[in-house]
């Protein structure tokens, strides 16, 4: 035999020595305050959905992977380069790496690294000398297309490029037009570099989701 409490004997026996009347209307109290609870957890969730009347929750759409490939020209000599020194630091001149330089770029992007091949787009931003030991860039370009499809649209790179490196990769951080809402990464190898110069082409491997 089982022993249970004796408060459990006692309710049990109350409830079943109650009028059929009563028990019912304990019932229907109890199905009436389950729907009242279910209402107001709907209205506090609808309410919580429409206090930002500025914005717009969207579904995901199906996202695309684009992999591009193009050559940058950065030309420092000449009557018309496409890199201008714009700011450098007290020291940058005495500096090896010219730590503290900024320059200001509006490179072409060809197709081959042929700078008569066919133009693809535009790098334009800056690009700094960061690092006192070795030759590393802080870059902060858009790469501006102009050709087919791809023709008004852009991506942005933010990251370090350690120029010396064979191979070296940085961060697509963003885009416009096509590639709106892009993220990615750009792998860049010089193709050819003027050390007495600076004039250098770079080839660009850069895959993005957008």
């Amino acid at each position: 035999m089982t022993l249970r409490s004796p408060f459990f004997f006692t309710c049990k026996s109350a409830f079943y020595t109650l009028p059929f009347n009563f028990r019912s209307c304990f019932r229907a109290m109890a199905k009436l305050s389950a729907v009242v609870l279910l209402l107001i957890s709907r209205l506090v969730a609808a309410a919580a959905i429409q206090t930002v009347t500025w914005a717009t929750r969207l579904e995901s759409a199906k996202e695309t992977t684009t992999n591009l490939q193009f050559y940058f020209h950065d030309t420092l000599s000449g009557k018309n380069p496409s890199a201008v020194r714009i700011a450098q630091a007290i020291d940058t001149d005495r500096s090896r790496t010219l730590f503290g330089i900024v320059m200001m770029v509006d490179d072409p992007l060809t197709e081959t690294p042929d700078p008569q091949s066919k133009l693809v787009g535009r790098a334009q931003g800056l690009y700094g000398s960061a690092c006192q030991d070795q030759l590393s860039l802080i870059m902060s370009m858009s790469f501006v297309f102009v050709d087919g499809p791809y023709n008004g649209s852009s991506i942005s790179l933010l990251g370090n490029n350690r120029a010396m490196n064979p191979v070296r990769e940085m961060p697509i951080v963003g885009g416009t037009g096509f590639f709106r809402l892009a993220r990615g990464y750009a792998v860049a190898q010089t193709h050819w570099m003027d050390f007495k110069t600076g004039d250098a082409i770079v080839g660009y491997n850069v895959t993005v989701v957008h």
